[in-house]
């Protein structure tokens, strides 16, 4: 197929009535423009031109060829206009996917701040666990995710964002809240633990934290699991188990006195943020968000 730039050179000189004129109009030179032309030419196996001291014209093969490819240039150029228009659209949007944690108590107070910064961007918002953050980014269904997993997939690009605590939160009745001295990593092993579903970060993190003060991997015959960090603080609070949460999920039940942290000798889970998305660098959009989460790290770094 004869590229598209020949193409348009040929149509231009069919406008112009001159090599030379519709050399001027694409930006190169004389030569230049009658070599590419010699080169269609050849390819076609026809001639296209008729040069005169007046000027060139088209043979009669070259008009009904000029005509074809006006159609392919017209398409080209169609194509090239509402790439571009994908792509302003594309730039003006942002799709994001966030964890629990992150899309509760971290987020809002991010896109307020993106927002007064860049106020025509149009943001949508996907919550679930990280794992599954991490798969939505991975198939182009969010462009930008935010996770508290220890380890995001490879295939991802990652920034870190910030930090948080793990806490372990129980009923102030509940006799583990009530001991006097902290208990050790082994005994929860026989507390009810209240935790996230599998894929969500908070639980990795703290199997990971557990195992690591344990020695092993350690299995938990008294894991109820339920769906949501909400779910978990209503359990605890109701005197159903030992909660798995965020310290700053739970930090308005602890000022309430609604519920009171377990605590447990040299046992504090601590874990990173993460942003995550695909290609290598972020897009403007992308970056915005990320430097906004950035920049609130030492805030995050005072939680409880």
């Amino acid at each position: 197929m004869p590229e598209l730039v020949t193409l348009d050179l040929l149509l231009s000189v069919a406008e112009l009535g001159s090599v030379g004129k519709a050399a001027a109009a694409h930006g190169i030179s004389q030569p230049s423009a009658s070599a590419r032309l010699a080169r269609l030419e050849r390819q076609v196996g026809l001639s296209l031109l008729e040069r005169s001291p007046a000027g060139t014209t088209l043979t009669p093969a070259g008009d009904a060829f000029a005509a074809w490819a006006t159609t392919v240039v017209d398409s080209a150029r169609r194509l090239g206009d509402n790439l571009q228009a994908l792509k302003r659209t594309r730039a003006a949007q942002l799709r994001v996917a966030a964890s629990l944690t992150v899309a509760e108590y971290l987020l809002p107070d991010w896109l307020i701040t993106l927002r007064r910064s860049e106020p025509q961007l149009r943001i949508t918002l996907q919550v679930a666990n990280s794992a599954e953050v991490c798969r939505r980014v991975l198939a182009g269904q969010a462009d930008l995710g935010f996770v508290e997993m220890p380890t995001p997939p490879p295939e991802l690009s990652v920034a870190a964002v910030g930090s948080d605590r793990l806490m372990l939160v129980a009923a102030p009745s509940w006799p583990a809240a009530r001991a006097r001295r902290p208990l050790r990593p082994l005994d929860l092993l026989d507390q009810p633990l209240l935790l996230r579903e599998a894929g969500s970060g908070t639980r990795e993190t703290f199997l990971a934290a557990l195992g690591e003060a344990m020695g092993r991997v350690p299995e938990l015959p008294q894991v109820v699991e339920l769906g949501s960090t909400a779910t978990i603080l209503a359990t605890a609070r109701a005197g159903g188990g030992v909660g798995v949460v965020s310290a700053r999920a739970a930090a308005a039940d602890l000022a309430r006195r609604e519920l009171a942290e377990v605590s447990v000798a040299g046992f504090a889970p601590h874990r990173r943020l993460h942003a995550v998305w695909r290609g290598t660098r972020p897009s403007s959009a992308q970056r915005a968000l990320i430097e906004v989460a950035r920049s609130s790290a030492g805030a995050e770094r005072r939680d409880p």
